[in-house]
């Protein structure tokens, strides 16, 4: 065996695929917001990965009243820094959309709708 090494760049790639990176910034939502709303869905994600670089977007279920930017803002922060931790990527862009408020109000309403 000679000296001579091989660059790590030159020894092979590393391939993420889009789902995976989404998997982790689902986790990562559902961290920030610290479990499910009664009767709600976990948070979930998709995402478009370009070469080092992932945007996301996660739907996301929350109580009301609550402070809905607070909430927002921490799952953009964790998502960001899980991604970069995990999988080394920069996540430029997390679009956090609220898809449903949950109340005591409607999971009574939705308690007489079933019972």
């Amino acid at each position: 065996m000679t000296g001579d090494r091989v660059a790590a760049a030159g020894r092979g790639a590393t391939t993420i695929a889009d789902r995976v990176v989404a998997k982790i910034a689902a986790r990562a939502a559902r961290e920030a917001l610290d479990g499910v709303p009664e009767g709600g869905a976990p948070p979930h994600a998709s995402v478009t990965v370009r070469h080092d670089s992932a945007r996301v977007r996660v739907g996301v279920e929350l109580e009301y009243p609550s402070d809905l930017g607070a909430q927002c803002g921490a799952v953009r922060r964790q998502v960001v820094h899980r991604v970069r931790t995990l999988v080394g990527m920069e996540v430029p862009e997390v679009d956090v959309r609220v898809e449903r408020l949950h109340s005591e109000r409607s999971r009574v309403a939705a308690r007489g709708r079933t019972g």
